[in-house]
């Protein structure tokens, strides 16, 4: 006997209700579950020993090397703001922006009411932020190193189990690209400048650390610190066999002091990387790898040829 329309609405009715209490028990049990999860301790980079009640699911972001790490992670859901320059994932931008990472807009943190406020260690916001009651976790990779105990550290805030997972991905993706270099680029002495100033990556930065990782020998050595202001005419002393450059910076290259006489630029063997790309390569978080790509076609495609290897011997 077919069921009459009464009963198939009493039917779909039922399955409503049913549907909408195990819903709401789940919901339930997954609020009970944060209630209950133990109280989080972390020492971040000032050295201070953080506790948060339980995860945090409100996470304000003043570092883009941080908001990566979050998304990373599988944790874009739990931003509810960022500082003006994150901008991947594509999702990111949709959020509520607070202001520069180290300026932030302190009124506009606070009305978000996160849980917890990821930033780097020179930012100047700190300590107003915790005068309002509001955590902050200071972190600031400069390192591979540095990467891959942020990843941790940033797992261990969120709870989620197996952080270094993603730097095991980038770790074997860069090895990936330092396989990529042909043997010709290999030695090749590279000038790598961060931005106008100059400045540049130097041989202890993660970017350096990366250069040495795909064959290159960088122009600045680790005792000028990781990213020095330089005076022009060290490059010029230096005569790198390629330089590379983001679009922002590379206007007026040619025109600065002595400039005109590197072997770099008269060969053309200088990479400008787009705004994107740039960003990319600046940022030391979970896109290292793509940077390390973007660096290792960049060398593929301006090999210095082995007769002129010799001037390696200047540095």
């Amino acid at each position: 006997m077919k069921p009459t329309p009464v009963r198939r609405i009493l039917w779909v009715i039922a399955i409503l209700v049913a549907l909408g209490l195990l819903m709401a028990g789940l919901a339930q049990a997954q609020a009970q579950t944060l209630i209950s999860a133990p109280a989080i301790q972390v020492t971040d980079d000032r050295g201070r020993t953080v506790t948060l009640p339980r995860p945090p699911q409100r996470i304000v972001s003043l570092l883009p090397s941080l908001t990566e790490a979050v998304c990373a992670l599988d944790q874009c859901h739990r931003m509810v703001g960022v500082d003006r320059y994150s901008n991947w994932p594509e999702a990111i931008t949709r959020l509520p922006q607070v202001g520069g990472g180290l300026d932030p807009n302190i009124e506009a943190i606070v009305a978000l009411r996160p849980d917890v406020v990821l930033m780097a260690t020179s930012s100047r916001a700190s300590a107003r932020l915790e005068s309002l009651g509001v955590a902050v976790v200071a972190l600031e990779p400069k390192t591979h190193a540095d990467v891959q105990r942020v990843l941790g550290k940033i797992g261990q805030v969120l709870a989620v189990p197996d952080a270094q997972r993603v730097w095991r991905r980038i770790d074997a993706a860069v090895e990936a690209a330092a396989q990529s270099v042909p043997p010709a680029a290999r030695g090749a002495r590279v000038y790598f400048e961060v931005n106008r100033g100059p400045y540049g990556a130097g041989t202890s930065s993660f970017i350096g650390e990366t250069l040495t990782r795909l064959g290159a020998r960088n122009i600045l050595p680790a005792a000028l610190g990781p990213f020095p202001k330089l005076n022009p005419e060290y490059v010029v002393r230096a005569d790198p066999d390629l330089i590379m450059v983001g679009a922002r910076s590379v206007e007026g290259l040619a025109e600065r002091p002595g400039w005109g006489s590197l072997r770099a630029l008269r060969e053309q063997r200088l990479c400008v990387f787009s705004p994107e790309e740039s960003d990319v390569l600046v940022r030391p978080g979970p896109r290292m790898a793509e940077g390390a790509r973007l660096m290792a076609g960049c060398l593929a495609s301006k090999a210095v040829p082995a007769a002129t290897g010799a001037a390696a011997g200047r540095s």
